[in-house]
């Protein structure tokens, strides 16, 4: 039969034993045939097949991001929520004027609003108690921009069901003062989300929904894990189902309780739940990742309110990771956990082996996730049980001057994110943007890792630098490897699904800085062209 789809040019395939084509053919949403020269799939051309000439562009499996939250970002994106992140909005008065703005707008409907960040955007207030309520006596949420802070008024309070009898979530907590009252703070996932009730309605989300799998193909995306699943949201995917542009593979969260009513691979190749998360830290801009050294005392450490000689803390005791590790792994559930200090690391890595041991199981592939101040030794015992890692490699870009300079020096600053000492391991990494935190960047994700380039130019232990190809291979196949969807996408292989991203050039024949600046001319879903829109 012919082929729905025939694609000719110059094609990576990332599979190690074919690494390039000249053609590619498609039926039914499938691979059915590579060839080395256009002519080796001329049996495949009849009179509907639909064939394209990519010219100087460049054929590549679709992007994978191991590690996002569309489900979330889609919100945070969306018309309802203001992005004041420092991607968006640079300057502090930006910043102040917008909250102000979003108050006047939103009325008693409450203004929430997504990105604040006092490292990159100097000079912001403190948002304390009385000056959230001095703007708005209406509800007023701020979002911190590593989505692990929030800031809230008296009126988001009383509208979230929250007062000073409430306790504090499992892994998370409420700031308060010294007579007990809540402070205006929420700290990690379980005391944020209960904030964020009042920010959409069920009704709109579909299209905030669908909106978000356009920006995810835009910068050619075609699978993306949701690491913070909300099983509240499982009615919405399933009729949104045929809709969907992007595969989604889930990770519930273990925040609410050691009990999931889904079991493990639950879903089809476009909707499936994989795994259980866990938050074993914080954010480093906010000061609550668990280190073995201390965050310096500067300006930065001060601003983000970080107390002099302080190492961070865990969100969990190593009893209680046990616990929820050694509750939903025996059940045949991949576990990722989210580590940036080395302490926390060193903790999980123990929990992990406890599990590892008392459940054995061949392809567990339980995963890290950031991992900013993880060590070499760290990596190589991770590889050693089978764990892989995901780096939020993007960190540098945006933040790697004030990680070395403002947080942790350069013995610790300048290895953050040793993608080298990972790979080095034999391990299978991914790089991902943990979107709405950064934007889907793939492309920009290869050219940091493999520049590993401060804001100031200034080039940060290039020793831990990947070549492009070991990056490409870290958002594609690798990625999808620590999804447990290799055997389905991640390369161009006879028998995968035609998920690809068509670029402007080949990203091995520019420059790594030039990475960055690539542009998607086209993503396809199983085939179907999802980017651009066609008529």
């Amino acid at each position: 039969m012919p082929a729905d789809l025939v694609l000719t040019g110059n094609i990576r395939t990332i599979d190690d034993s074919r690494p390039t084509a000249r053609s590619l053919a498609v039926s039914d949403g499938r691979i059915v045939a590579i060839g080395a020269d256009p002519a080796d799939i001329e049996e495949w051309v009849g009179p509907g097949t639909a064939v394209v000439d990519v010219g100087d562009g460049c054929v590549l499996p679709g992007f994978v991001e191991a590690h996002g939250h569309p489900l979330m970002e889609a919100v945070a994106l969306s018309d309802r929520m203001a992005d004041i992140r420092p991607v968006t909005l640079r300057s502090a008065d930006e910043v102040v004027a917008a909250v102000r703005a979003e108050v006047a707008k939103r009325g008693a409907d409450g203004a929430y609003l997504n990105g604040w960040d006092p490292l990159l955007q100097r000079g912001l207030p403190e948002p304390t108690l009385s000056w959230l309520n001095d703007i708005a006596d209406t509800p007023l949420v701020i979002i911190h921009n590593s989505g692990h802070k929030a800031f809230f008024n008296s009126a988001a309070a009383r509208a979230a069901g929250l007062s000073r009898e409430t306790p504090d979530p499992k892994g998370a907590r409420y700031g308060r003062d010294a007579d007990g009252e809540l402070d205006g703070t929420a700290e990690e996932s379980a005391a944020v989300f209960p904030l964020l009730g009042g920010a959409v309605k069920v009704s709109d989300y579909p299209a905030m929904l669908m909106a978000e799998c356009e920006r995810l193909n835009r910068a050619g995306l075609t699978t993306c894990s949701e690491m913070a699943f909300d099983p509240m949201l499982r009615p919405v995917l399933t009729a949104l189902h045929d809709r969907l542009t992007v595969r989604l593979r889930t990770y519930e969260m273990s925040t609410a309780a050691l009990h999931t009513d889904a079991n493990p691979g639950d879903g089809d190749d476009l909707v499936r739940q994989v795994g259980i998360k866990i938050w074993v830290d914080g954010s480093p801009w906010i000061g609550n990742v668990d280190l073995t050294f201390p965050y310096l005392d500067t300006e930065d450490t001060r601003i983000i309110g970080v107390v002099p000689g302080s190492c961070g803390h865990a969100n969990y005791t190593r009893e209680q990771l046990t616990e929820i590790v050694g509750t939903f792994y025996p059940q045949g559930w991949q576990m990722s956990c989210h580590v940036h200090g080395d302490h926390g690391v060193d903790t999980i890595l123990d929990v992990y082996e406890h599990a590892l041991q008392a459940n054995p199981r061949p392809d567990h592939r339980l995963r890290l996730e950031h991992v900013g101040a993880i060590t070499p030794a760290q990596l190589q015992r991770a590889h050693a049980l089978g764990v892989t890692c995901s780096l939020f490699v993007d960190h540098l870009h945006y933040w790697g001057d004030v990680i070395v300079d403002g947080l942790f020096g350069p013995e610790h600053g300048e290895q953050w994110m040793p993608c080298g000492s990972a790979v080095a391991t034999g391990m299978r990494i991914s790089l991902h943007n943990d979107p709405p935190v950064t934007p889907e960047e793939p492309l920009r994700n290869i050219s940091v890792a493999a520049t590993r380039t401060a804001p100031s130019g200034r080039v940060l232990a290039p020793q831990e630098r990947l070549t492009v190809d070991q990056g490409l291979k870290a958002q594609t196949i690798d990625a999808a490897y620590q999804l447990f969807a290799d055997d389905i996408v991640g390369s161009i292989e006879v028998g995968k699904y035609a998920d690809l991203v068509v670029l402007s050039a080949d990203p091995s024949a520019v420059s790594p800085e030039e990475v960055a600046n690539l542009t998607v001319r086209a993503t396809y879903l199983a085939g179907r062209q999802v980017y651009p829109k066609p008529a």
